[in-house]
């Protein structure tokens, strides 16, 4: 699926299923709620905090796949094509970024 496929996906379920998009404002406190959920996960599996029981029902895609859904809502709302945002943003990183991450000797190993 494209970014362009997912976001008129996730358009005609909001216009289907989820009845309307929230404001914008809630989608933005929806996905800092989300982004929370997907670190609380990353803290336990991958960092130094300890699982708990009820953290072993968690599924990190499950969690990453929320972040990108309310992500897309806030594009479709917002009239961001999220294609082109990325193929730019994509551009001004290795434009900015082309010799120093190479340049960076904590990075080579």
């Amino acid at each position: 699926m494209t970014l362009k496929e997912a976001q008129e996906q996730v358009d005609q379920w909001i216009q289907e299923v989820g009845v309307r998009y929230f404001s914008e404002l809630t989608n933005t406190a929806v996905l800092m709620e989300e982004v929370g959920e997907l670190a609380r996960i990353m803290a336990r599996k991958f960092g130094d905090q300890s699982a708990k029981a009820s953290d072993k029902e968690e599924n990190l895609a499950d969690e990453m796949a929320d972040v990108l859904f309310v992500l897309i809502c806030l594009a479709n709302q917002t009239g961001v094509d999220l294609t082109a945002a990325l193929k730019e943003n994509l551009a001004k990183k290795t434009i900015r970024d082309r010799e120093r991450h190479k340049n960076n000797p904590k990075l080579s190993q």
